[in-house]
């Protein structure tokens, strides 16, 4: 994996924080990327509440709101919603689809979750992926519509209500959609109203997947200079695959890959890719549900301080479920925000009390928010009494 041979460089985590917050778009507003382009920065903006992923990419962007997202994603087709890492909705770039759908269809697939009487066999799998991408091709479709025409095409077998579901049970041959997805056969649409429609990304881009392993090693490009250095370990975590796969990956771009040092750890870059800025970071941010800065941030005890792991993260060390509020590039507190028409209630719970500068930029952080949101915000400092995903 690399030449270890030669000695690492050494790197200090204040210098790996500085350089992901700058190319990340946190260091500074971008006034060059627009919205596809920072959700090529990210690798992916988690978009399984479309609100936090346009908070995401708007807060990175100059002059970016909420409505300048909607429009890349559902008027220009510069960004496409679909399912990416971890299999959980994303915005992602259509300039960069091809490589998304060659990595992602080339991932091992991940054991069944599901009881053996409710899973499918692998040829009903693939008979359902076909029925998903052939209705959707000229299409835009309900979920009760794509329902409907899978089952008539393969069989009242994929319509058995097997899969446990929020408030029933939900058809067999849903537990493919994100496959689809990841294969290029599926991606969603604009609402039908509060329907949502999912179409097929071939009436959105031409372009055809990139072959697996050459998009693989993009994919693996990309997040490294997003979020190196990183270790196969970090890398599986974020894509949702086996630490062993992972390291094999690794193993396999050995020429592409250069160890440092991480205070210790050795770690990953692309080759040559060791520059950091000159200064530590420095700022007060806020960051969304499941902001990717935080979700592809490693090592957690750096990014996530103290008394913040256990406030903001899960017990299995899981980042996302709480809005974070970031002071020099560490996870400094929580924060929550409840919308009543154009008004913005924004509470922020802090570690610990504030300097005058860090709260006048706190201040100004808080009328970022507003403004990509298409509001007016009121500033209230104090704990945060809402749970995960309120």
């Amino acid at each position: 994996m690399g030449d270890s041979s030669r000695e690492a460089v050494r790197l200090e985590w204040p210098a790996v924080s500085a350089r992901r917050l700058e190319r990340s778009a946190l260091a500074a507003p971008s006034a060059s990327l627009d919205p596809a382009g920072i959700a090529g920065a990210l690798c992916g903006a988690h978009a399984q509440v479309l609100s936090a992923a346009e908070l995401s990419i708007g807060l990175r962007g100059e002059g970016l709101t909420r409505s300048a997202v909607r429009a890349a994603l559902w008027d220009e087709a510069s960004l496409i919603k679909m399912h990416g890492p971890r299999g959980t909705v994303h915005l992602l770039p259509a300039a960069e689809l091809p490589m998304w759908v060659g990595a992602l269809s080339a991932l091992p697939p991940a054991p069944s979750p599901f009881a053996k009487d409710v899973r499918m066999t692998p040829e009903q799998t693939e008979e359902v992926v076909a029925a998903i991408g052939a209705a959707l091709r000229d299409a835009e479709l309900t979920l009760d519509e794509l329902s409907e025409a899978v089952i008539a095409a393969t069989g009242p077998w994929a319509g058995d209500l097997v899969m446990p579901a929020f408030q029933g049970m939900w058809p067999r041959w849903r537990q493919a959609i994100t496959l689809a997805s990841h294969r290029g056969q599926l991606c969603f649409g604009p609402h039908r109203g509060r329907k949502v429609t999912y179409t097929h990304p071939r009436r959105l881009t031409d372009a055809r997947p990139t072959e697996g392993t050459a998009a693989l090693a993009g994919l693996v490009a990309r997040y490294l200079h997003a979020y190196g250095p990183a270790t196969p370990q970090t890398f599986a975590r974020w894509l949702g695959v086996s630490p062993r796969w992972a390291t094999e990956l690794f193993d396999s771009l050995a020429g592409a890959l250069q160890p440092v040092d991480l205070e210790g750890t050795t770690a990953w870059v692309n080759v040559g890719d060791t520059a950091t800025p000159a200064e530590p970071p420095r700022g007060v941010r806020l960051l969304p549900y499941f902001d990717a800065y935080v979700v592809a941030g490693q090592p957690r005890e750096r990014l996530y301080p103290g008394a913040m792991a256990a406030r903001a993260l899960t017990p299995s060390g899981q980042a996302g479920n709480y809005p974070v509020l970031l002071i020099d590039g560490v996870v400094s507190g929580v924060w929550h925000q409840r919308r009543s028409g154009r008004r913005l209630a924004v509470t922020v719970e802090p570690r610990t009390p504030l300097t005058a500068a860090q709260r006048a930029e706190l201040d100004e952080q808080v009328e970022r928010v507003a403004y990509v949101l298409e509001g007016t915000a009121e500033l209230t400092i104090g704990m945060v009494g809402v749970g995960p995903h309120a």
